[in-house]
């Protein structure tokens, strides 16, 4: 089984600049504050935030998965994009690479969209179902749409 890849786009009223600040620049701070019981911590591991910096999540209770380690691959602050690739726990029992490239667009009424691309390459004996593909892509438009509600109820972040 070759490579799955799925985009998505996701629109919020928050601009591009606060959205992006907030899920990438201040993500170690504002998702765990946005998602308490999904994400416990995220804390830089090696690197100062920009490319080559791994970073650990930490899930709650309740999770598959106890944690995570991504590496930042890309990060361009004035073009608003952001990848990273998961390098340790996780999926990573079934999928030999897992990756994920991100571009939050400005939209004419002030808003944005979070322009998703994931790219999950599954280890050859895996099987993967339609199923958990679209459980993943419900929980990445839900991690927006808390970081998005954060945002509003917290407009000085």
């Amino acid at each position: 089984m070759g490579a799955i890849t799925y985009d998505m786009e996701i629109p919020s009223s928050i601009s591009a600049e606060k959205m992006f600040k907030a899920f990438v620049l201040d993500g170690d701070t504002i998702i765990p504050k946005a998602l308490p019981h999904a994400i416990t911590s995220v804390q830089t591991l090696e690197g100062d935030g920009g490319v080559g910096t791994i970073k650990l999540t930490t899930f709650g209770e309740g999770s598959v998965h106890k944690s995570v380690k991504h590496k930042i691959d890309g990060l361009d602050k004035e073009n608003f994009t952001y990848s990273y690739s998961i390098i340790e726990g996780g999926a990573l029992d079934v999928f030999e690479s897992i990756s994920y490239h991100i571009k939050i667009v400005a939209t004419p009424d002030g808003g944005c969209i979070c322009k998703n691309r994931s790219i999950y390459t599954p280890k050859c004996d895996a099987q993967v179902s339609e199923e958990e593909i679209k459980a993943g892509k419900e929980r990445a438009s839900g991690i927006f749409k808390k970081i998005e509600a954060y945002l509003l109820a917290n407009p000085d972040c």
